[in-house]
């Protein structure tokens, strides 16, 4: 069964990161998910760009609204996912211990399923 591993990370620690620093974490994160697809374990995984580049939009009664980025009530951030295909929630678990991500950030474990459960 799919789960989703969302990465939540701080937000603004990324602008505390040298350059050089935050390539050497993303090409931590880069092997860790070709280990997963050599596992046969990775189904899809995405790094996200900072939330000032995103937009949140809500439609209530008709009316369409759009807020650009950053959420000034967040105090983290989506910063990418594994989807990851796993026979358990323990072994989803198993699998969110060994991201590296979960050293500077917090992995957040969902099973996937339609959502009027």
């Amino acid at each position: 069964m799919p789960f989703m591993l969302l990465i939540a990370e701080p937000r603004g620690q990324r602008d505390t990161r040298a350059q050089s620093e935050g390539e050497a974490l993303y090409a931590r994160m880069v092997e860790f998910a070709d280990e997963l697809a050599a596992e046969g374990k990775l189904i899809d995984a995405h790094s996200l760009t900072a939330d000032t580049n995103g937009a949140r939009v809500q439609v209530r009664e008709g009316r369409t609204s759009v807020v650009d980025g950053p959420f000034a009530e967040a105090k983290e951030m989506i910063g990418g996912f594994f989807l990851v295909d796993c026979a358990t929630r323990d072994e989803a678990l198993a699998i969110a211990r060994r991201c590296p991500a979960a050293q500077w950030a917090s992995v957040d474990v969902r099973e996937t399923g339609p959502c009027f459960r």
